[in-house]
């Protein structure tokens, strides 16, 4: 596949902090100023098949944008958190410390793991330690994953105060020499409530959103291009906004989403990446201007209840520029097609689930935490009627095969996300999908009927389903799925 020029369109540099000036801000520790570069996580990446790591959940006062931030939630004191970086068939171990003043816990987001090591229901108190040891499946796709906390009812709050970390796990497509030759990047998108901003009921109905959005703990970087390709991997770790981006006059060439690698490159104009969904692009250094360009983040309207506290902003931002290097740059030519993805078989049932909001029954989490109501408000997010309580919603039998219909009945945009087995879409409102891809993280717009298609593979056990706008899960828009052995088993 030859990347060919567009013309470029120029566009006026854009800002929502660029006045924002703090000095002296004795006790903070400054990360993210405008002119940076993208800031450069800690990286432990796998040896003779072990990582092993100490991860602590902390707090730390952080200068982001030259605005001081206190009591930020951090892993290790750093933002963005450490990236930790495995193939298939490794071991990885964390020696995990909850030094925060709530409880906490790991959830490993797009990894085919057994329920009981990725462990959604374990509640690590403060001051307690826990060490996870995860067998990374050696049929595990190759991608770009991420790690965040998931104890029910406080997975917003701690995501929207910092905490989340990229997973890589090295697979087919770094074995392309024209990608494994690419300069490669790792965008973790998240937004944060400046001191000044509170949030009401209604915010967190819609979902809350942070002024401040920043990249890898940067607001507005410039990245300098110096290979002739751009590998970009995209991780969308706020909590509730959605990314529309685009980098204008450009063609992207879209190589992953969040299951890993498509079966062939695929150009495209803009990519819409909701909470919890990746992305990988590629970007063509001929095709850059010799000025900066920016990657803009579009207005997208997710909402259709003004009432809910929420309208989608009119303005145009740029996230993050990139500049070409001074010197010379080749077209590259990708192969036409990656590895092909087989289709799963027809399945042995149809379930249907129906996303929409009413009024809780006062539901209370599997860890006793509240679940399902906001504190003082009757409203509650559902699946098919009922707000999360902890009970099996759904079971499943081993090595079967399921249609899922996900109904929006709602007013609404809802990312639905299962947690342990991947799937691929396979129609939108009847509509059969263009392409097969795998997938843990699927958009249901308003009104919308999406059909996925999910293998029970491998592991038994317990875990969730869950709405990723994670004001939505917290207030009761998740279910428990079971995993049992066929019977004859």
């Amino acid at each position: 596949m030859v990347i060919n020029r567009r013309d470029f369109i120029g566009l006026s540099a854009i800002g929502l902090f660029g006045g924002l000036a703090l000095k002296g801000c004795q006790g903070f520790v400054s990360q993210g100023s405008v002119s940076d570069g993208a800031a450069i996580a800690a990286i432990h990446r796998s040896k003779d098949g072990l990582l092993e790591i100490d991860l602590t959940a902390q707090y730390a006062d952080l200068v982001l944008a030259e605005q001081a931030m206190s009591q930020m939630m951090t892993y290790n004191g750093q933002l963005p958190a450490p990236r930790l970086e495995v193939k298939p068939g490794d071991r990885l171990i964390i020696h995990f410390t909850n030094n925060l003043n709530q409880g906490t816990n790991l959830h490993f987001h797009g990894l085919h793991l057994s329920p009981a090591q990725d462990n959604v229901f374990l509640h690590i108190k403060p001051g307690e330690t826990y060490t996870y040891e995860l067998d990374i499946h050696p049929n595990q796709r190759g991608g770009t994953y991420w790690y965040h906390p998931h104890v029910h009812g406080s997975v917003a709050e701690q995501l929207f105060r910092g905490l989340a970390g990229i997973i890589v796990v090295r697979g087919e497509l770094d074995n392309i020499p024209e990608i494994a030759a690419a300069q490669e990047e790792f965008f973790l998108l998240q937004d944060f409530a400046l001191p000044n901003e509170n949030s009401s009921h209604m915010n967190l109905m819609a979902g809350r959103e942070g002024s401040l959005r920043l990249v890898n703990g940067n607001y507005h970087p410039t990245i300098e291009v110096t290979e002739n390709l751009l590998r970009l991997r995209l991780v969308n770790a706020s909590p509730s906004r959605f990314y529309n981006l685009q980098i204008k006059g450009q063609t992207l060439i879209q190589i992953a989403t969040d299951g890993g690698a498509l079966a062939q490159p695929k150009a495209i104009d803009q990519l819409l990446l909701t909470p919890g969904q990746r992305a990988e692009l590629l970007i063509p250094t001929v095709n850059l201007p010799d000025i900066p360009i920016h990657l803009l983040n579009l207005p997208y309207q997710r909402t259709q209840m003004g009432m809910m506290g929420h309208q989608a902003t009119q303005v145009v931002e740029a996230i993050a520029d990139f500049k070409r290097a001074a010197k010379n740059y080749s077209t590259v030519t990708l192969p036409e097609a990656f590895q092909p993805i087989k289709p799963l078989p027809e399945p042995e049932q149809t379930r249907q689930f129906r996303l929409n909001h009413g009024m809780a029954r006062g539901h209370r989490g599997g860890n006793g935490h509240r679940g399902g109501q906001m504190p003082g408000q009757g409203m509650a997010f559902l699946i098919n009627g009922e707000s999360y309580s902890g009970a099996v919603d759904t079971e499943v039998t081993l090595d079967t095969v399921e249609d899922w219909e996900i109904i929006n009945t709602g007013t609404m945009d809802h990312p639905f996300h299962v947690h342990t087995n991947k799937f691929q879409i396979i129609s939108r409102n009847g509509i059969p999908e263009a392409a097969i891809a795998w997938h843990d993280t699927v958009l249901v717009k308003v009104g919308e009927t999406v059909k996925i298609r999910m293998a029970f593979q491998h592991f038994t056990g317990e875990t969730v389903y869950h709405c990723h706008i994670l004001d939505h899960e917290d207030l009761g828009m998740m279910g428990k799925l079971k995993i049992s052995a066929p019977q004859n088993s």
